[in-house]
């Protein structure tokens, strides 16, 4: 079971990120970075880098998404023509694509509350058994300043490189170009 949603969080992250280098259109494109971001999310989380994981959903989707969304809306009106809605049609081709994705997202959701009620996973189960459980009076800053500063130091470099990266090209998409 755990096989099959760490095997659909790579395919969507490979597949969402593949779409966002080859689309032309950067709304759509912005999209499917948010997609990224969350499968990736999901991805650390089978990792057991559950820190990594909502702090990427927290300052890229939170935060650095948001913020090339707006530079994305400022930057130029031409690219906002393709968005419009044609009238006259309610359900068009993006709709449809959108109400699908919807629906999926949905029956998974649905899929997994059902089977979480059902059954506690097995990992769950063996940290119980093992006393592997978060208490509350546990000294847990530290214990995480103590991770976070050795074995996920990687990733958090990674991480501040690339949200350079992404400042530096939400300021280029907000940039005012000039008329010729």
């Amino acid at each position: 079971m755990e096989e099959l949603v760490f095997y659909a969080f790579a395919i969507l992250a490979v597949g969402s990120a593949l779409l966002v280098v080859n689309l032309k259109n950067t709304a759509r494109a912005l999209f499917l970075f948010f997609v990224t971001l969350f499968a990736m999310a999901g991805l650390f989380i089978f990792a057991l880098a559950d820190f990594v994981a909502i702090t990427q959903i927290m300052v890229y989707v939170g935060g650095v998404l948001i913020l090339m969304l707006f530079a994305f809306m400022l930057s130029n009106k031409e690219l906002l023509k393709a968005l419009q809605h044609i009238p006259g049609r309610f359900l068009t081709m993006p709709n449809w694509q959108s109400l699908l994705l919807a629906l999926g997202f949905f029956g998974v959701l649905l899929w997994g509350v059902v089977e979480w009620q059902q059954q506690t996973p097995d990992w769950i189960v063996q940290n119980i058994k093992q006393g592997n459980v978060i208490q509350p009076h546990d000294n847990n800053i530290q214990q995480l300043g103590l991770k976070f500063m050795t074995q996920y130091i990687l990733p958090f470099e990674v991480i501040s490189v690339f949200l350079l990266m992404v400042l530096i090209g939400a300021a280029h998409l907000s940039r005012k170009e000039e008329q010729k």
